[in-house]
This record gives structure tokens, C-alpha cells and sequence, in this order.
């Protein structure tokens, strides 16, 4: 049979017919569905462009108008030079004068090494030359990024070009507003200036980390010769900086700039600006940097500086973040947080500001003969030649919130301090944490300074699955556990309130280092991952003085940009304790100085005083932070690389800086107690000796033999009472812990024959 006969054959099976109909059918149907499909995508792509003609449209007339206007009032010189910043301290005296360097070390494209230029476009915009001022494949992956990660990332895709208008007339907020502009400022600069000049402008501009702008100044600061005279290897390592001046700065973390160096000696590799040879060579170069003589900036001045950058940061849109207690967003949030602070510090030493403070030099020059005077019997230096054994303290006035005074370390002639332990230097704050984390918030939760805790054993309470609401121990009152700084109760209290409620109160302090690890039961007794500062726990202190109101530290009064425009924006206070919590927390470490911890330190009453020692387990760290009504001042001291210090207590050296301090500080100011609001009769301290108790009708100041008042007597007295209610109520530890603060021996004697004798 033919195939011709086969296909008429085909045809008249009426199978096969039915099939070809259905098929037929189909067909139509499909094509009526892609013909329906393409209608509608092109009626959403009309309403797209209608949308985007109302909406995108006014916006990119805007935005372009701006970047238009910005760029034709730029000239050449506006990338040539900084105005220099002003800060004073509280009497009108100049603390520093802040400018970068590329007034005098401005390089003309001509004068710029070939290397130089070459290893910034191989590693940060390989299409330079070529480019309009932005990266279209870099714009389209970024746009790609942002959708699939619903607006998560939004970084990338910067041109050299780019990265100039940001730096030069934009602020670094991450948002697409913030990226729209930068494209079109940078088309602008593209078309104003040639390629050489805006290379020359970023080189010269660009921050190398430690205030130095400009390749030319990083290469005298960093290799002590001029930028022609540097090997590939040497110009490679200076062009990782600016990439993130933080990370890669060269005297804090050289091995990071040296990685990335070797990353831009590979991109010129393969963009073949430089040989194999030449390559192998230069990874090979040991890379040796030299630290230059810094300017003088004492203690007060570095922190004013710190203080001014962290407002430019808030003005330029940076939100601070405390308490993440995500791995992966907290070191998310750190990178964010060191580009913010990079910029700000380069835009405080070439933006033109006057800045106003707080500090206070009489105050300054007290609290730095008191650190000085009470640590100077160890003269132990480091290979540096600085003191091993250093202190660093904050001081506070109570009533405007800002600091005063500063001290981040001994005075040493031969050091100029680049270094600021009250702000710089986190170390654990032992039990100066509990009235923050424990009585605090167990004051909010319903505990009275009366409430009866169980002393338990911390040890025991440490071991895995031990059920701490369960254990028991001695029991004290709450007031009796905070001045006798009784780790057990502390923890037994803190199971019970639970970390993460305690921790919340921490975060709204602003505690800036809180790790994820600390949302565990070590926080309690002051065992932070990387501890706290001074001026950090001043703060937190001042804020139960204030009744509760917290506000965050600073020393800026006013800041007035070079228009001549106030930008300074004082923070609103935020209330962290209930003010009668507060005022009865201050009242219970009233107890710490009378007759607790601290009682050694005979602080005098005539201006009342609380505060909380804290050491540090093998007395690595010690702290002592405490109030009058009229300022709060915090101290630590320690060695840099922590090791211990036999005689290193809370209550001994820096009870001791904080008492002289403190007192020269209030000498001469009008006798004063705390004020506090209402508070039930059955939480305030009970009367003291001093009240005439014994010895009626007599002075305070009566001599009653050599060394030993009328005061001492009482003291000595209402001590003795307490110890032996102690001892009635079966609690001989803490009974012979108050009998060993008597002053007087006779009933010194006495007092431990009756603790013996139980």
C-alpha cells in the first residue's frame, strides 16, 4: 500500500479525525490565551509607564535638579580643602583645633604614580575610564539583590565616581533615595570634569584612616616618605584603607590591610597593569609602618571629639542599636556602624564646625591628680613605657546630664595618651552591674529592700541543671544583700526576675558593647563578654539619682556648622526605672558608703553619698560608682592586660580615687541629701547612730580620745546592733562582716567574742 493510500486511509478513521478536531481545538484556545496574556502585559506595562510618569518622574526631576545645582557650584577647589573644626571646653578655653591634611599635601594628576591610579580602578571600578560616572551590570545586580532579599541589601555598585559624590555631597544613609541621587551626581561630575581630574580628586580626598586624607599624607604618616617614593606593594597597602579606614587602619589592624592589599595586587594582575614578576614580588614585600608623633590631644579632648562624631553620625541619619542579641545581625549592625563613624570623623576635621562642651577644666585637673596621686606606687611600665597599672574615671553633673570631666589613664610626660579608657577601655564590672541588673529591676518587679533572699551557693547554682529557684542559703534582707554585695542573693534574684527582662533594662542604658552571650546568668555578677566603661556607668548611675531618667552621655553643649547653623540636637530623656524604684534603689546604696562595702572610705555626711563597689574574680578589675546630689562619678582601675592585683578592690583603690575626687569636687558646696520622691516608710533606711541615738545631746565632732569622735562612737554602735540582730536571727557571716567595720578596738574585741561565742 502506497502512502498516499495511508493518508487518505487516516483521514476517514473517524478516530483520528476526532483527535485532529480536539488538537485543532486546543490550538485555538492557546493562541486566544497568549494573544489575551500579551494584551494584558502590555496594558501593565502602559500602566507602568503611566504610574512611573506621575510618580517616578517628579521624582527624578528632583532629584536630578538637585545633583545639577550641587555639582555646577563645585569647582576644583572644593575638592582641594577642609575648614577646620573648633572645640572648646566650658569656660569659652580652645581644647583643639581639628583639620585634615590635604591643605599641604594636594597632588595634581600629574603628580600622581601610575600604581596609584591603577590599583584603585582594578579594585574598587574596573570600567572607570569608560563608565558615565555609574556601573549599569553593578546598578542591575544590586536592583536584583535589593528584591530578592526584600530590601535587606541594598549595598554595592559604587563608581569612583560615585563614592566622590557620596563622600564630597551626600550622606551615607543606605536607601535607594540615597543611591538615586548619588548616580546623578555623579553623571553630573562626569560631565563637568574629565576622568583625570576626578581621579585626582578622589585620591586626594579619600580618608586614610587617623584623620589623614589623601594618598600623599597617608604615605608620609604611614611610611615616613612621599607617595613617589613608595614600592607597588607599599601603594597597594595604603589603597586597601579607604575601602573601610576602620577595619584596615593600619595601627590597629595591619594584618587586615595586608590581606586586601594582596587582593588589589591580584586585581591589577588580571587587569594587566602590572606582570607576573611584579606580582610575586610585590605579595612577597614585608610591609613595616611607622607611627608618627600624634598631635596633643589630652584625655578631654579626645573624648570631646568622640562626642562630636557620634552627633554627626545621628545628623547623617545613623540609628544606634544596643542589646542585639543576634550573632549575625550585630556584626551586620558593627560594619554599618564603623562606615557611619568613618565618615563622620572625616566630615568633624574638614567640615567647619564650633563645638561647645561641658568639660570643665578645674574638674578635669581633680579628677586626674586623683587617679595619678592614688595609683603612683606602681611605676611598672610596658614595652611602650606606659603604666601597666592605669584608672580611668567619668564625672558627671547631676544636674544638666552632661560630663564634665574625663580621665582615660595616668599622666605620663613621656606618652602623649592615644588611648581612652573611659570611653575605649570595656572591662567587666563586677558587682557594680547589680543595682542595674538585679535590685533595680527587682525593685520594678515587686521586691521591697525588705524582702527577705536566700544566699545560696553560686557555685552549686552554676552546675548544669541545677534548679536555682529551688536552692536555698542564709537569708538577709534585700537592702542587707545589696551593701554587703552578696554574690549569692544577687543570683538567686536575678533567676527570678530572668535575664532577658534584666537585660532589657541594660539596653535602654545603651550599653554599646552587649554581646548575645551575655543574656545569661553571669551578667548578674558584672561577667560581661566585653565589659563596660566609665562613662557608660556614670551614665547608668546618674539615671537613679535623676529618679529614673536616663540620658545618654555626652559633653556637647551646642554645635554650630560653618553657615553659622546650631545642629546640635539634644536627646529627650527616657525614664528606665519608675521613680519611686529609683529613689528607694539610691536610698538601700546609701547603706554601701554607712555601712557596707565601702564603709572603709568614712565617707563625711554632711553631703550624702551612695554607690556600689565592684571587683572582678582574682581582682583583675576593680570599680567603685557612686552620686552626691551634685555629681555621679564612676572608676575603674586595672592593667590593660588584665592580671591580678592582690590589694585590688572596689573599696580600695578606686574608693579611694572616687572619695578625693569627689570631695574636692563638692568642697565648698552647701550641705545637701538626695531628693527622692514618696517612699513607703518601710523601705527607707532605718536611723542612724548619727541621730543621736547614743551618747544624746553631745556634737558629732566631740573628741572623745585620739582619733575617735563622737560620731565614730555612734557609728560604731548602730554597727554593733545590727550584727547582733544578725546573730539572733542565725546569721554569723554576716554578724562578723559588720563587727570587722567597727573603728573602735575595745568593742571591736567585744562584738567578736559575742559572733565566737555562737
Amino acid at each position: 500500500m502506497g502512502q498516499h493510500e495511508n493518508n487518505q486511509t487516516t483521514r476517514k478513521n473517524p478516530v483520528f479525525a476526532g483527535i485532529k478536531a480536539v488538537c485543532k481545538g486546543v490550538g485555538k484556545l492557546l493562541s486566544f490565551c497568549f494573544k489575551s496574556i500579551f494584551i494584558l502585559c502590555v496594558l501593565a506595562l502602559i500602566a507602568a509607564a503611566i504610574v512611573g510618569s506621575v510618580w517616578v518622574y517628579p521624582k527624578y526631576k528632583e532629584y536630578h535638579a538637585y545633583a545639577q545645582d550641587i555639582v555646577n557650584k563645585s569647582a576644583a577647589e572644593t575638592f582641594q580643602k577642609g575648614e577646620a573644626s573648633y572645640i572648646y571646653d566650658k569656660d569659652g578655653n580652645l581644647l583643639a583645633r581639628l583639620c585634615g591634611d590635604e591643605d599641604s599635601e594636594y597632588l595634581s594628576y600629574e603628580e600622581l604614580p601610575a600604581y596609584v591610579v591603577d590599583a584603585f580602578v582594578a579594585v574598587e571600578d574596573r570600567s572607570f575610564w569608560e563608565n558615565p560616572g555609574y556601573d549599569l551590570k553593578g546598578i542591575l545586580r544590586v536592583g536584583i539583590n535589593f528584591i530578592r532579599t526584600k530590601g535587606e541589601e541594598k549595598h554595592g555598585a559604587s563608581t569612583i565616581t560615585q563614592q566622590l559624590a557620596r563622600g564630597e555631597f551626600l550622606t551615607r544613609e543606605v536607601s535607594i533615595t540615597r543611591k538615586a541621587k548619588e548616580i546623578l551626581v555623579a553623571m553630573e561630575l562626569t560631565k563637568k570634569y574629565s576622568k583625570e581630574q576626578i581621579a585626582e580628586f578622589y585620591i586626594n580626598t579619600v580618608s586614610f584612616a587617623n584623620t589623614y586624607y589623601g594618598i600623599q599624607s597617608a604615605a608620609k604618616a604611614y611610611f615616613s616618605k612621599p607617595v613617589s617614593e613608595l614600592t607597588l606593594s607599599q601603594i597597594a597597602y595604603l589603597c586597601a584603607i579607604p575601602n573601610s579606614p576602620t577595619y584596615y587602619n593600619p595601627y590597629t589592624h595591619p594584618e587586615n590591610a595586608l590581606k586586601r592589599r594582596d587582593k588589589i595586587l591580584g586585581d591589577m594582575l588580571e587587569c594587566g597593569f602590572i606582570g607576573e614578576e611584579e606580582y610575586q614580588a610585590a605579595t612577597q614585600e614585608e610591609i613595616v609602618i611607622e607611627k608618627p608623633e600624634y598631635p596633643f590631644y589630652n584625655y578631654e579632648t579626645s573624648y570631646a571629639i568622640e562626642c562630636a562624631v557620634r552627633e554627626l553620625m545621628m545628623l547623617d541619619g545613623f540609628e544606634f542599636q544596643y542589646g542585639l542579641s543576634d550573632a549575625a545581625m550585630l556584626d551586620a549592625y558593627n560594619e554599618s556602624y564603623y562606615e557611619a563613624y568613618d565618615k563622620a570623623k572625616e566630615k568633624l576635621y574638614q567640615g567647619g564646625y564650633t563645638i561647645y562642651t561641658s568639660l570643665d577644666a578645674e574638674k578635669q585637673r581633680i579628677l586626674q591628680t586623683a587617679v595619678n596621686e592614688s595609683l603612683q606606687f606602681d611605676a611598672e611600665t610596658t614595652g611602650d613605657g606606659i603604666f601597666a597599672l592605669q584608672g580611668s574615671a567619668t564625672l558627671i553633673d547631676n544636674k544638666t546630664g552632661k560630663v564634665e570631666a574625663v580621665v582615660g589613664g595616668r599622666t605620663q610626660e613621656t606618652n602623649i595618651p592615644t588611648f581612652n579608657r573611659a570611653y575605649q577601655g570595656f572591662r567587666q564590672p563586677g558587682s557594680t552591674a547589680k543595682p542595674l541588673l538585679v535590685y533595680g529591676p527587682a525593685l520594678e518587679a515587686g521586691f521591697t529592700p525588705n524582702s527577705i533572699v536566700e544566699n545560696i551557693n553560686v557555685g552549686e547554682a552554676k552546675k548544669q541543671g541545677a534548679d536555682i529557684l529551688s536552692m536555698t542559703g542564709s537569708a538577709s534582707t534585700m537592702r542587707q544583700a545589696l551593701e554587703r554585695s552578696r554574690n549569692g542573693c544577687a543570683y538567686w534574684l536575678y533567676a527570678r526576675i530572668t535575664p532577658q527582662k534584666a537585660m532589657e533594662y541594660l539596653t535602654k542604658m545603651r550599653f554599646h558593647k552587649l554581646d548575645p552571650a551575655d543574656y545569661g546568668m553571669s551578667a548578674c555578677l558584672g561577667g560581661f563578654t566585653n565589659g563596660t566603661t566609665t562613662e557608660e556607668m556614670a551614665a547608668a548611675y546618674r539615671m537613679i539619682e535623676n529618679h529614673g531618667s536616663y540620658t545618654a552621655p555626652t559633653c556637647i553643649i551646642k554645635m554650630v556648622d560653618r553657615n553659622g547653623n546650631e545642629v546640635y540636637k539634644p536627646q529627650t530623656e527616657e525614664q528606665i526605672f519608675d521613680e519611686r524604684t529609683a529613689d528607694t534603689l539610691l536610698d538601700m546604696m546609701k547603706g554601701v558608703i554607712t555601712r557596707g562595702t565601702a564603709s572603709s572610705m568614712r565617707w563625711d555626711n554632711r553631703i550624702e553619698a551612695a554607690g556600689k563597689t565592684g571587683t572582678t574574680n582574682n581582682s583583675k578589675d576593680g570599680w567603685f560608682c557612686g552620686m552626691t546630689p551634685y555629681y555621679t562619678l564612676a572608676v575603674w582601675v586595672g592593667y590593660d592586660q588584665p592580671r591580678e592585683l592582690s590589694s585590688l578592690y572596689g573599696a580600695t583603690y578606686p574608693a579611694t580615687i572616687w572619695k578625693r575626687a569627689m570631695k574636692e569636687a563638692v568642697n565648698g558646696l552647701d550641705p545637701k541629701r538626695f531628693e527622692r520622691a514618696e517612699v513607703s516608710e518601710e523601705d527607707v533606711e532605718a536611723p542612724t547612730a548619727s541621730a543621736e541615738q547614743y551618747l544624746p545631746g553631745r556634737a558629732d565632732s566631740e573628741v572623745l580620745s585620739s582619733g575617735y569622735t563622737v560620731k565614730n562612737y555612734r557609728e560604731d554602735h548602730a554597727l554593733a546592733d545590727r550584727a547582733r540582730e544578725l546573730l539572733a536571727a542565725g546569721d554569723t557571716a554576716g554578724a562578723s562582716a559588720l563587727v570587722e567595720q567597727i573603728y573602735g578596738q575595745t568593742l571591736k574585741r567585744q562584738m567578736r567574742a559575742e559572733v565566737a561565742a555562737r
